[in-house]
């Protein structure tokens, strides 16, 4: 399972600690599929060599805790480590045959796996996250498939109403105890778990969160 980094691919890296550190391995499955994405939890054993494979599509990936791997090659490169952080997003293409293997402990990547070609089109509006609320939502980065957005609240914050305008998959890095309204003043109370995966369509809405603690998940907003 290889996210192949090229030197001008956007990634980002980031240690939340003890947030991110509480969050458990889980056994590998699939979580969420439908004709747009096939999203995966895989667990990377530790010092388990892994069969040679392929992917063919591209995919985001979130690491859900740090770790260190070595991947071995069919076509002659050398073999690398990569050491990931807990946090961490990355867009991997397909790369061909490799074989991974863990070199320190268990760990868990969500892998978002985009079945469609995307149109390249922007994802804006008046109500963009990015614009209407810049000091909750970061631009991770972008390509013509995906926007993919961090969003941070702290303890108690309330984001104003803005827009998500497409489906979009959340992958939640520390639990998640929120109030939200949405653009015809229903009002919900919404709950997951760090390490939690979620399918969301389009919708207008604030946000507050009702923890004592700071809240933070990565929003992987799909073009179509």
């Amino acid at each position: 399972m290889l996210p192949l980094m090229q030197n001008t691919l956007h990634t980002a890296v980031l240690l939340l600690g003890a947030a991110l550190a509480s969050i458990p391995t889980s056994p590998s499955a699939v979580l969420i599929e439908n004709n747009e994405v096939k999203v995966a939890r895989a667990l990377e054993k530790n010092q388990v060599v892994g069969k040679f494979h392929q992917h063919d599509m591209n995919r985001v990936m979130i690491y859900l805790q740090s770790g260190r791997q070595q991947f071995e090659y069919q076509d002659g490169r050398q073999p690398a480590v990569f050491d990931w952080k807990a946090g961490q997003v990355v867009w991997s293409p397909p790369s061909g045959m490799h074989s991974p293997k863990v070199l320190d402990h268990d760990f868990d990547i969500i892998e978002i796996e985009l079945k469609n070609p995307g149109t390249d089109k922007a994802i804006t509006g008046d109500l963009d996250p990015l614009k209407v609320d810049p000091s909750h939502y970061t631009l991770e980065f972008e390509n013509p498939q995906v926007r993919v957005l961090r969003v941070k609240i702290p303890p108690h914050g309330v984001a104003p109403m803005h827009a998500h305008p497409t489906d979009r998959v959340t992958v939640f890095l520390t639990d998640q105890n929120f109030q939200t309204k949405d653009s015809t003043g229903k009002v919900t109370t919404v709950e997951h778990k760090a390490g939690d995966v979620a399918w969301g369509t389009p919708i207008e809405h604030t946000e507050q969160n009702l923890s004592d603690q700071p809240f933070e998940a990565v929003s992987v907003e799909l073009k179509r």
